[in-house]
This record gives structure tokens, sequence and C-alpha cells, in this order.
């Protein structure tokens, strides 16, 4: 070998490697470039979720809710031998004060059923109030009553018991299904 052929085989081994070189860093710029890309656009997406879900509230988001009961009531009536079914829940002097709805949803198994039920909340100084709803469903429908309809309860420092009772003359068949979900206390 001579002189030049030397040097050409040096420059080649020199310029092949600084052309590898040029083009790892070439890839590793991209590489970062996307990188950044993505955090900025993922940066971007989050902040606008942020934001929309600040300005966009549900009605329910300014509500603090006392869950009494995580399971679905039944009451299964059937007004051969009886005249009222009922469910109560002992309340355990409970103090309401700081509240102000009962929620729940209701719905009944018989579409051509008229069923109205009553809703009652008692102290424990005996005082007893209640209400009725005449419009359950076929389907589930939530109801929110103000605790200030029930207006002979006047102190609500003891709460002793909430009841849902179904009576015979408030249904059109002497028999059926009334289920009751998400019975809460709204703040």
């Amino acid at each position: 070998m001579d002189k030049i052929d030397i040097y050409e085989h040096l420059a080649k081994i020199y310029l092949d490697t600084s052309g590898k070189k040029k083009a790892k860093a070439k890839e590793s710029r991209r590489f970062r470039n996307l990188f950044l890309l993505s955090i900025f656009v993922i940066g971007i997406l989050t902040f606008s979720l942020i934001t929309n879900n600040v300005h966009q509230k549900s009605p329910l988001d300014n509500e603090i809710a006392f869950i009494i009961l995580p399971d679905v009531i039944k009451i299964n009536y059937n007004f051969n031998s009886i005249k009222k079914e009922a469910y109560s829940v002992d309340l355990n002097s409970l103090n309401l004060s700081p509240f102000k709805a009962l929620a729940f949803s209701v719905r009944k198994t018989d579409p051509n059923d008229v069923v109205y039920m009553r809703v009652e909340l008692s102290n424990g100084y005996k005082e007893v109030s209640e209400l009725y709803i005449k419009d359950i469903r076929y389907r589930w429908k939530s109801f929110k009553i103000a605790l200030s309809d029930f207006k002979r309860v006047t102190d609500w420092s003891t709460m002793a018991k909430l009841s849902f009772i179904v009576e015979e003359w408030n249904t059109k068949n002497k028999h059926g299904v009334v289920y009751i979900d998400d019975v809460k206390f709204i703040r």
C-alpha cells in the first residue's frame, strides 16, 4: 500500500465514523424534540381538561351527601292479610341539622300499577312528619325532598327513624314490588 491508499483508507474510516456520529446525534435530537413535543401536547390537554372541569360543574358537585343505605331496598307488598308494608332505617339519634334534603331513587315492577309511597321521618322527641311520593314509575326515578317539607319535625338534632311505607289504599293492585336505592341526606 502506498501513502495515497493509506490516506484514502484513513479518510474513509474517519468520514464514515463521523457520518455515523452525525446521524446518531441527529436521531437523538429528533427523539428529544418528539419527546418534548409530546410532553407539551399532554400538558396542554391536561390543562384544558382541568379548566373545562372547573367551569362545567354538575348540579350535585356542591352537595355533600351522607349515604344511609348502600344496598337496594325491596318492599314486597301483598295486601291480602295486612294493610301496609314498610321498610325503616334506625338513624341512631343522627344529627340532620346540617343537611338540607333527603334524596333517593324509586321504581316499581308493574308498569300498570299505581303506587303512592309514604316517606316518614321521626326524631327522638316523637315528632313524626310524612310526605307522599306520587310519581313512582316502572323505571328508576330520583327524588330530592327538602327536609323543610317535613313540617312536623322541629328538632333535627336527634333523628330516630326514616321509613318508606306502601299502604293498601295507595296502590291500584293489591300486590307488587317497590325498589328504593341510593338513599342519602344532602347538605
